[in-house]
């Protein structure tokens, strides 16, 4: 089905790439309110066409939106939080509506990285449907959340067959008339992991069926394990699998003034939660040098 499409380039909400590993798990707190888990950010932005020359930057994206409409739409509203904090979001309620409604909001082209289990946590809100009087029987309270695989940036997907739908996304808390009253946001943070990916990138969209919802926030990112020394062995970051039984056998070198010990070279394992295990062999300093702090002197 093709939609009557409009383009609208906005810089809002953070959307982050990023390197995420099992125990460095607040590096990012200078990001957006959408960073709460664990961080280390590899960020890409959307509206450049940079798909592999900045594997290694650590600059900040700010994430461009394409609004591919019906005559309802997703708006973007400034407004400030139960604390009074400025925030903006994407909004789209139009319950009243007798028709069944078919609205999105697509990202902008996010280039994958490297990695191949990519997860992608929502933040939103969204309105208790029998809190709201005379809405219309076609009145939800889930929307869609969709992705397309691609080598580069596509623009405007309007063919929602070219989608593969993520998961339907529902609420732990919605909000009623009362809440709004005295301002209680009753946020809502969900992950969903897309899967094993293929391509460069990809693009994300969220489908509005007829909810009442407001999008605050999202972040994208994937797992990886980060260099560490161990048994006087360095060893390098490693994304983790896409599979969540494949361990990555990961060989590491001697530190300075140290060799191998024996005939076991030091090896560990990079888990799919981005975790080091199973570590084997090990390195011994040289003649006339002692083991420091993971080093030898």
């Amino acid at each position: 089905m093709r939609m009557r499409m409009m383009m609208r380039m906005m810089m809002m909400m953070m959307m982050r790439l990023s390197h995420i590993s099992h125990d460095d798990d607040d590096d990012d707190d200078d990001d957006d309110d959408d960073d709460d888990d664990d961080d280390d950010d590899d960020d890409d932005d959307d509206d450049d066409d940079d798909d592999d020359d900045d594997d290694d930057d650590d600059d900040e994206a700010v994430l461009t939106w394409l609004l591919l409409v019906s005559p309802c739409q997703w708006e973007e509203i400034s407004g400030v939080d139960e604390k009074y904090k400025p925030i903006r979001t994407y909004q789209v309620c139009n319950v009243m509506e007798p028709t069944q409604q078919n609205n999105w909001l697509q990202t902008g082209w996010v280039a994958r990285r490297g990695g191949q289990r990519i997860f992608v946590e929502l933040q939103f809100t969204l309105r208790d449907c029998n809190s709201i009087p005379g809405v219309a029987g076609t009145c939800k309270e889930t929307f869609n959340l969709l992705y397309v695989e691609s080598d580069r940036d596509l623009g405007a997907v309007t063919r929602e067959d070219r989608y593969s739908k993520i998961d339907t996304i529902a609420a732990d808390e919605s909000f009623t008339q009362g809440d709004l009253g005295e301002r209680k946001m009753k946020l809502n943070t969900e992950v969903r992991e897309i899967g094993h990916l293929n391509r460069k990138g990809f693009h994300l969209a969220f489908q509005d069926v007829g909810a009442c919802v407001a999008l605050v926030a999202v972040r994208v990112y994937y797992k990886r394990c980060l260099a560490t020394v161990q048994n006087l062995a360095v060893f390098p970051d490693t994304v983790a699998e896409a599979a969540f039984a494949t361990l990555v056998e990961v060989r590491g070198g001697c530190v300075n003034n140290s060799e191998v010990d024996s005939d076991s070279p030091p090896r560990m394992h990079c888990s799919a939660e981005g975790e080091w295990l199973v570590p084997i062999g090990k390195c011994s300093c040289s003649a006339g040098y002692e083991e420091g702090h993971s080093s030898c002197e």
